[in-house]
């Protein structure tokens, strides 16, 4: 029995020993990790945040009209150019029937007190010729006679505006004549001769006829998320993509941080807007979707490396580097960094530009393929 248990403790530890052996033999057999190694370059790096939107004129201007009716003619056309005053449509008014037979009548009454006053200013003057009436009863005859007159003729007038919209004394400031205020480009003409309009007043904002913009002033808005807000504030540079014009960058200032978020798609987006500047020839549609690239942060022509070549310190948390002196040693070296774009880092000191550094994850790299 105990010669049974010896045998067996022997082979155990016969089995040990030839396994120790292998794993040795088989480590021994595995070639040595052979470091590569990396050089600074000399980069300019962009640390910035993406912003969404569209490019807008920043003013644009509304038509409408001071009286409702229907669209006879239009003058323009969307892409055109107009300078203020220049004639956008003409409208013909419908007449409200209460109206208009109210003006009529009014009219109709005007022109018997002008028959009236007519009669007596005449028979006065008659009187007044053969010395029978004195002077202040005649101006008197003569004064009520010219009210009437000057009465008679704004009814007529104003029955004239209800019935057609407009009367030969009000001249170029006549309401159905739709002029433009002010000078740039048609946008957009959304109604069609033959369509009915409504004036713009207190109670409606009225029928937009068309919708005019200084297309030289154009700005960009878009949203950021609330992650990304934080980071960024009024006045920064700001890189401007446009889908629709390839191989183009716009410059731009940002000007516009919104005080207040609203939640779109279960997140919190706050809306910017930034001025074009330093622009072309190139024409930009109004609208275009666009991508602004909002600079944080520039370092130009800096000393850098990739970020992956930066190793911390366990205990001081400091950032190093790892330099090779020759063959397959290295020297680490303290190094205090710059800006970041998240692939470059700029390296401020602690390296020079002839400097190999070591790319140490390429290591841990090789060990995981081995295991």
């Amino acid at each position: 029995m105990k010669r049974g248990i010896t045998i067996i403790l022997l082979i155990f530890i016969a089995v040990v020993f030839f396994g120790a052996l292998y794993y040795l033999y088989n480590k021994n057999q595995q070639s040595p990790i052979v470091f590569e190694t990396d050089k600074p370059e000399t980069k300019t790096i962009i640390k910035n945040t993406i912003a969404t939107g569209s490019i807008v004129p920043d003013e644009e201007v509304l038509i409408k009209p001071n009286i409702s009716g229907i669209i006879e003619e239009i003058y323009v056309e969307a892409g055109g150019f107009v300078k203020a005053g220049d004639l956008i449509a003409k409208i013909k008014v419908v007449p409200n029937v209460n109206n208009l037979n109210t003006t009529q009548n009014q009219v109709i009454s005007a022109k018997n007190e002008l028959d009236n006053q007519e009669k007596a200013y005449k028979r006065q003057k008659t009187l007044f010729d053969k010395g029978v009436i004195s002077a202040n009863d005649y101006e008197a005859s003569e004064l009520a006679y010219k009210q009437a007159k000057q009465n008679y003729n704004a009814t007529k007038q104003s029955y004239e505006i209800v019935k057609t919209g407009t009367t030969k004394s009000l001249g170029s400031a006549a309401n159905t004549m739709i002029r433009s205020t002010v000078t740039g480009m048609v946008l957009e003409v959304p109604v069609k001769v033959g369509n009915q309009v409504i004036e713009s007043n207190n109670f409606n904002e009225g029928t937009t006829i068309a919708s005019l913009a200084d297309v030289d002033k154009m700005i960009f808005v878009g949203k950021v998320d609330e992650s990304e807000v934080g980071k960024i504030k009024e006045n920064l540079p700001i890189e401007i993509t446009v889908g629709a014009i390839e191989n183009k960058k716009f410059d731009g200032i940002l000007n516009y941080i919104a005080p207040k978020g609203k939640t779109e798609n279960g997140a919190i987006q706050f809306e910017i807007k930034a001025k074009l500047t330093h622009r072309d020839t190139t024409f930009i549609r109004a609208g275009l979707s666009a991508n602004a690239s909002i600079i944080l942060d520039k370092a130009t022509n800096v000393l850098a490396i990739k970020e992956g070549l930066i190793q911390f310190d366990e205990k001081t948390k400091k950032p190093f580097v790892e330099v090779q002196i020759s063959g397959q040693k290295f020297q680490k070296k303290d190094v205090i960094l710059g800006v970041s774009d998240g692939i470059y880092v700029e390296v401020k000191s602690g390296i020079n530009a002839s400097d190999k550094i070591k790319v140490w994850n390429q290591g841990l790299k090789k060990e995981e393929q081995n295991k």
